[in-house]
């Protein structure tokens, strides 16, 4: 399945670098009280005929399977806590994923970070068609991993706000 994913993924990034779309680089810190904290990479943000392909190019992470949202406000201070709730402009006050249209918009797939702290392996969110929707908004990755539920923890449980970026 991992292997797949990635050839998916490869094949639509080809996609997208053959067209002519909307395109974005968001560099990403560790959190910290006061922003910025020490720089980790960036996330590639890349309008496709499917969705926004998000393509990290992250090191130094804690490896393993990590919660990714688009958050509400502009900034990344107070270890990430400016940052506010998941985007959600229809109010649904729900934590259901990617790929269901009665939850937060914020909700995108999650970022799988290698044993050596780097990830690459680029995400798509299917119901974000234009990197416009998500400017002036903030991208966090979680400590830990998302269920996608508010069960048993709210917004899916992936803990404290590790790494943070503020979409321009």
């Amino acid at each position: 399945m991992k292997g797949f994913l990635k050839i998916f993924c490869f094949c639509i990034s080809l996609f997208a670098a053959s067209n002519i779309y909307a395109a974005t680089t968001v560099t990403m810190y560790i959190t910290a009280e006061k922003s910025p904290g020490t720089p980790v990479g960036t996330i590639e943000i890349t309008e496709t005929p499917y969705g926004l392909l998000f393509t990290p190019h992250l090191h130094g992470l804690t490896p393993g399977i990590h919660g990714f949202h688009v958050h509400q406000n502009p900034s990344c201070e107070k270890s990430g806590m400016a940052a506010g709730g998941h985007l959600d402009p229809k109010h649904t006050d729900k934590h259901l994923g990617p790929y269901n249209d009665k939850g937060h918009l914020g909700d995108l797939p999650a970022i799988y970070v290698e044993a050596d702290g780097s990830a690459n392996v680029p995400v798509l969110a299917p119901r974000l068609k234009h990197v416009a929707a998500i400017q002036h908004h903030s991208l966090m990755l979680h400590a830990g991993g998302d269920n996608y539920s508010d069960a048993p923890q709210k917004l899916g449980g992936g803990g404290s706000r590790m790494v943070c970026g503020v979409v321009g």
